[in-house]
This record gives C-alpha cells, sequence and structure tokens, in this order.
C-alpha cells in the first residue's frame, strides 16, 4: 500500500473543540450584541416605510361668473398670496356699478332734501304761530270796538227816541257798529286760518320728521339701500380678478383662454410646500407606545438616507384607512382571514429643513418614532379653537367697497 492510499489521519479531538468552542462564543457574542441593541435602542423606536408626505390641495375657483380673458399663473409656478391669477371680462361688471354709484348718489341728494324740509319746518310753524298770535291781538281789539261801538249804537238809539239827537246821528253809529263787527268777523276768521295753518305744518312736520328722524344721513333706510347695491357692483367688479388665496405652487391648471366660467369651476390648484407634513401608516402592533409629542427622524426616497428630516407626533387618525375606505371590508365572512391593521400618525415636519429640501405631496419616507418619552397623551384631548388656515385676500375687497360708498356719500354732501 503507498502513502497515497493511506487514510486521513483525523483532527485532534481537543482542536475540533477549541474550533466549536470559538463559533459558540462568536454566536453567544453576536446574541448579546443584537439583544443589547434590541433592549437598550430598536425597543424604543417603531418604524415605517408605509409613509408619505401630504399637505393642503387649495382649488382655485371664480366667485363671479364670467369669461376668461388673461391667465397669469401655470403649473409648477410659485405665487404669492394675492397674487392675480385669472381675469374675467368685467365690462358688465363696470356698467353695473356705474348704475348703483349714480343710484346712491341720488339717494343721498334726496335724503339730503328730507332733512331739509324737516329742519324748514321748525321756522314756518314759528312763523306760522306768530301770525295766530297778531290774529288773535287783531280779534281782541275787534272785540273791544265791537262792544265800543255797539254801547255807542244803543246810547244814541235811546237819545234819538227822546229827540235828543236826530236819526241822522243814529245812522252814523249804526254804520259804525256795522263796521267794527265786520272787522271782528274778519280777525275771527284770520284766527281760524292761522290755527288751521299751524294744524297742517305740524302734520307736515310729523310726516318729515318721521322720514329722518332717529338716524343719520349714512344710515338712513334709502342710503344704505342704495350703498347695499353698491357694495354689490363693487364686489362683483372686483371678484373677476381670480386672486391666489395662499400663497404656493400651481398644480393642475385647467382653465384656458375664452372658457365661460362660474362660480365653483376648478380652474387650477395651490400647493402651500412649506407647511406639507407626514401621514405615517403603522402596524397596529407598533403603536402601543407611540404618544403625541414624541420626535420623529425621517429619510425619503428622494433625497436618500444623506438628508434627515426631523418631526413630532402631532396625533393619530381615529381609524384605520380600511375604515375609511369607500367599500369597507367586511369580515363576517366563513373564509376570514385575520391581516395586521395600518393607522395614520399625523407627523410635522420642521419648517427649516423643508426650505432647505423642499418635498412634494405623495413622496414616499421612511419614519423611526423615538418612543423614550412616554409622558404624552394617545389621543388629542383638546379642541383647536385657532385655524388651521386663513386668508385675508377677500377681506379686501369688502374695504374696498366699503371705502368706495364713503368716498361718493361724502362727495354728495352739501358743501359748506
Amino acid at each position: 500500500m503507498t502513502d497515497q492510499d493511506s487514510p486521513t489521519t483525523p483532527a485532534p479531538p481537543s482542536k475540533r473543540n477549541a474550533i466549536l468552542l470559538r463559533i459558540a462564543a462568536l454566536a453567544l457574542v453576536i446574541l448579546l450584541v443584537v439583544f443589547a441593541w434590541w433592549f437598550f435602542s430598536w425597543r424604543w423606536h417603531s418604524s415605517t416605510d408605509d409613509a408619505y408626505v401630504g399637505g393642503n390641495v387649495v382649488a382655485v375657483t371664480p366667485l363671479t361668473s364670467g369669461t376668461v380673458v388673461s391667465i397669469y399663473g401655470d403649473t409648477t409656478q410659485a405665487v404669492s398670496e394675492g397674487q392675480l391669477l385669472v381675469q374675467l371680462d368685467d365690462s358688465d361688471a363696470r356698467l353695473q356699478l356705474d348704475g348703483a354709484e349714480a343710484a346712491l348718489a341720488a339717494a343721498v341728494r334726496e335724503v339730503r332734501g328730507l332733512y331739509a324740509i324737516s329742519r324748514g319746518n321748525l321756522p314756518l310753524i314759528a312763523q306760522r304761530r306768530a301770525d295766530l298770535a297778531r290774529a288773535q291781538a287783531q280779534l281782541a281789539s275787534s272785540d273791544a270796538a265791537l262792544a265800543q261801538a255797539e254801547a255807542e249804537f244803543k246810547r244814541r238809539e235811546m237819545l234819538v227816541k227822546q229827540n235828543f239827537i236826530s236819526a241822522e246821528n243814529l245812522q252814523i253809529a249804526q254804520t259804525s257798529r256795522d263796521a267794527a263787527r265786520a272787522q271782528h268777523d274778519a280777525a275771527l276768521s284770520a284766527v281760524q286760518a292761522s290755527s288751521a295753518a299751524i294744524a297742517q305744518s305740524l302734520d307736515q312736520a310729523s310726516v318729515s320728521s318721521a322720514l329722518v328722524d332717529n338716524t343719520s344721513l349714512e344710515n338712513h333706510p334709502n342710503v344704505r339701500t342704495a350703498a347695499v347695491k353698491v357694495r354689490e357692483a363693487a364686489l362683483a367688479l372686483a371678484r373677476t380678478r381670480v386672486l391666489a388665496p395662499i400663497s404656493g405652487q400651481v398644480a393642475k391648471r385647467s382653465v384656458q383662454i375664452g372658457e365661460r366660467v362660474k362660480p365653483g369651476d376648478a380652474l387650477m390648484a395651490l400647493v402651500p410646500l412649506d407647511k406639507v407634513w407626514l401621514d405615517a401608516n403603522f402596524k397596529e402592533t407598533e403603536l402601543r407606545d407611540v404618544r403625541i409629542g414624541q420626535q420623529v427622524t425621517i429619510t425619503s426616497d428622494f433625497y436618500g438616507d444623506s438628508v434627515v428630516f426631523h418631526g413630532q407626533v402631532v396625533g393619530m387618525a381615529p381609524g384605520t384607512g380600511s375604515a375609511f375606505a369607500l367599500l369597507p371590508a367586511q369580515n363576517a365572512t366563513g373564509n376570514w382571514v385575520k391581516i395586521v391593521q395600518r393607522l395614520p400618525a399625523r407627523i410635522a415636519l420642521d419648517s427649516k429643513e423643508l426650505q432647505e429640501h423642499p418635498l412634494r405631496i405623495g413622496l414616499s419616507m421612511n419614519a423611526t418614532i423615538d418612543t423614550h418619552d412616554r409622558s404624552g397623551a394617545a389621543l388629542t384631548v383638546l379642541p383647536n379653537t385657532t385655524a388651521i388656515a386663513a386668508t385675508s385676500v377677500y377681506a379686501l375687497d369688502i374695504k374696498a367697497a366699503d371705502a368706495l360708498v364713503a368716498q361718493i356719500i361724502a362727495n354728495n354732501l352739501e358743501r359748506k
């Protein structure tokens, strides 16, 4: 037998045991490292790659009907709040505003006349009362003259009977008495006419006062009615300019030149990319220790692992995604299979980091929540009393309309 045909000499048992011991030690070290990593780090974190960027998609819609004559915003462009996006034809609106302005000016002048009539009734009544006083004085004087003439006539009548005077003297006394009686009747008629004139003036004053009392020219019903028409026409004209309600990026522009639009039509959409958030869908088995206020580290497929975003848990949805689906799953069937559900968690992102690395709605993200601090609430319990979003663009239109009304009223007031 040659040396090549001889069997291989097995390794000594001591050397084989040493190799196995080293392998077991290495496995134990790996297990200890994995256990330490889980105990000190991983068990305090919840992660998911089922997370997507969310944001507000604000529809730009007209508030009045009209034909589009110009467009100032297109998809991917940045716009600022209050910027003109679409101009509608404003010819009809301008004509309506001109008519409303003229009607308001006429109403102001008409009400001015009512106030003038109401003020003019006071001196007229005073004059009527003075006329009545003069008529009453004349009546008293005529009463005295008539009484004297009656007495003189009776005295002469007795003298004529006694033949002390002639009949001619009696005739003179009778004529004087008749004249005094006529003057008395005229004075009495004058008093009655003055009284009637005063009553008529008081009635006219009452009617005039009822049209203007307890109000000012600006608050008179006729002026306010005309002012409402001016405001409506001014708003209709202002709304032919479709403005951006917020600052953001233009998306989904669908409006075209010459198109006839009506209130509520979606012309385009605006997305404020500085106010996006993250909707992270965690498995229900991973949310036991998640609380509001916990810190979150986030990476995106868009930028890769080199860019890390930081956020904060602000709340969790009141139901799973399947609960709000258009066709919710019906589990009361014989072939039911349990599926782990996912619950969306809303995560706020750091605004400074968003400025440095902008995100777009719908991008995929990887989120890891640090659950060390578990003192926060699991659900939001206090209601939010402040507006989550607001715009002052439309308030400017009514302020401009109010200024126009005030200017028209001022231009038609009495010049002093």
